[in-house]
């Protein structure tokens, strides 16, 4: 766990080295996380010895940690301290490391759980049972107010509502559980500092002071569809069930789902017409084993049947396709991009595949965008 000067700032030394370790050439989530297993704090990490790296990661890797901070210059790296330590001054803002004795603990135990939490509103909320409720941006008049009630109804049973502020579905859901003492949480696909989609911003300052926003993103990330995707695993991360309300079938509701099931929670779809493109992705849901609920009490029934953290079936991977992506990615650092022509596949739905594939442990994202496979 790492000190702070206050309960509620986190040192500039702390940022720093959190930074640097964000920052550093072929360290991606997962190895980070290897590396904090060991050494217990970035701080450890860059203090200890070569040999003691390579125990834990490659040569090449050692190195990189070992080097002066490379990622960003040093005005640079002042400049962002700056802003995060004069944004973390102002009253609701909070800054949590992973390890910090307020990082949420359930989403602390997911693969590739985030370094670093941008948090405003509040914080009290993030350790609380909670339940996700996402769909379709586009959804039908009554997908929303099916997602309102619903969320409202979970929220009147003090669980908190964790959505993605976009529109339609989710921004329903967020006005659902403020509508109870539950209240609700946003994961942002931003930083925390730019509100997306604008149309939302009244409900984004609504949910500030009542609720909560939270994002991993740095201060002024602009909206990105590559940060949309690795958002999900927040939203389902924190929360110990998903509820899908409306998806087509490429709906990125289905990765949120996904990935729950992935995590062990629990998944709960909304059936509809057979006829509805909206209905197809609960259909294909409940075909995968999401249970399906017609109501916010139906979800409320069957979570008192379940053990907090019961773990749910990991869904298999496609072996085709992830064999197809390994030998795709060779065994250097790629671009996303450059993937996507490879396998020709679509970037946006790409990005999906390859979290699943950075979840279940087989490659790495690096920064600047780039992903490399592990070694077995």
């Amino acid at each position: 766990m790492q000190a702070t000067d206050t309960p509620s700032e986190v040192s500039r030394p702390v940022l720093a080295d959190w930074l640097r370790l964000q920052q550093t050439g072929g360290v991606g989530l997962l190895t980070a996380h290897k590396l904090l297993e060991r050494f217990r704090s970035p701080g450890a990490i860059f203090a200890a010895s070569r040999a003691a790296l390579l125990e834990v990661v490659a040569s090449r890797q050692a190195d990189a940690l070992l080097a002066a901070p490379a990622g960003v210059p040093a005005a640079e790296l002042e400049r962002w301290l700056d802003l995060m330590q004069a944004w973390q001054a102002q009253p609701g803002n909070r800054l949590l490391p992973f390890g910090h004795p307020d990082y949420p603990e359930y989403l602390s135990h997911i693969v590739a759980a985030p370094l670093l939490l941008y948090v405003k509103g509040r914080v009290e909320l993030l350790p609380r049972r909670a339940v996700a409720v996402v769909g379709s941006r586009n959804a039908s008049r009554q997908g929303v107010l099916n997602a309102q009630e619903m969320a409202q109804t979970l929220s009147e049973a003090d669980l908190t509502v964790v959505s993605g502020l976009a529109l339609g579905i989710d921004a329903a859901a967020h006005l659902g559980g403020l509508s109870g003492p539950g209240s609700t949480v946003a994961v942002l696909g931003t930083g925390i500092d730019r509100i997306y989609p604008a149309r939302n911003g009244a409900l984004a300052r609504r949910i500030a002071e009542e609720g909560c926003l939270i994002s991993e993103c740095a201060l002024g990330t602009p909206p990105s569809r590559d940060n949309f995707p690795r958002r999900n695993r927040i939203i389902s991360g924190l929360s110990r069930g998903v509820l899908v309300v409306e998806a087509a079938a490429q709906s990125g509701s289905l990765i949120t789902a996904r990935l729950a099931a992935g995590q062990g929670r629990d998944v709960y779809a909304v059936p509809g017409s057979i006829h509805a493109t909206l209905s197809k992705g609960c259909h294909q849901l409940i075909r995968e084993g999401a249970r399906l609920v017609e109501s916010g009490a139906d979800v409320l029934a069957d979570m008192q049947m379940l053990a907090d953290g019961e773990a749910g079936g990991r869904p298999a991977l496609d072996d085709s396709f992830v064999d197809r992506v390994l030998e795709a990615m060779g065994c250097d650092p790629v671009q996303g991009e450059v993937l996507a022509v490879h396998l020709n596949q679509p970037p946006g739905e790409l990005q999906g595949q390859l979290l699943a594939l950075e979840l279940a442990g087989l490659l790495e994202r690096l920064p600047g965008g780039m992903f490399q496979r592990l070694r077995a």
